[in-house]
Formats: structure tokens, C-alpha cells, sequence
């Protein structure tokens, strides 16, 4: 039986019924209110380097998004993440 799909994150995840338990469990748990109340001064997406980053925009066909987004998933970090490191690796290369 598949798992009913309501929705996907900003990097293409999809929201299942595992992930939706997930995060009501952490809610329950409680969020570190100083944590929060700290972050509350930094504005913006954290440093990735040393200058401002960019963001750059390509296409991809439908079945290379979906292998990017399964990859995503099994490693447990985003989309964007598994991109800058497929790039570090391909320029890297002799």
C-alpha cells in the first residue's frame, strides 16, 4: 500500500504520512524557545562560503528530478545540498 503523498517541501520532497507524524512529533516534543529567540536577530538564509551565494537556475527532465529528489531523501539532506556536492565533485575532475 502506498503511503498518500499531501504535498512536497520547497525542495521537492514529497510530504508522506511518515514525514507529517515527524515533524507533529517534534512539535509535540516542544522547540527550544532560546534557540528560536536567538535566531530571531539573523536575517536571511545562513552563509554557504565566504561571499554572498547566488542562485543559479537548470532545467532538468522529469526522471533526473526524481532520482535528485529519491538521492535527497536516502541521504537526508536537500536538494540543494546533494547538488553543490555532485558540482564540487564534477569540477574536481581533472
Amino acid at each position: 500500500m502506498n503511503a498518500q503523498i499531501h504535498g512536497h517541501t520547497a525542495s521537492g520532497i514529497p510530504i508522506d504520512d511518515a514525514m507529517v507524524e515527524r515533524l507533529a512529533d517534534e512539535a509535540e516534543a516542544g522547540f527550544d524557545v532560546q534557540r528560536l529567540v536567538e535566531r530571531r536577530g539573523r536575517r536571511g538564509r545562513p552563509a554557504l562560503g565566504e561571499g554572498p551565494s547566488t542562485v543559479e537556475s537548470v532545467r532538468l527532465d522529469p526522471d533526473l528530478k526524481q532520482q535528485l529528489a529519491a538521492r535527497a531523501r536516502q541521504d537526508d539532506v536537500s536538494v540543494s545540498d546533494v547538488i553543490r556536492e555532485a558540482l564540487r565533485r564534477h569540477l574536481a575532475q581533472p
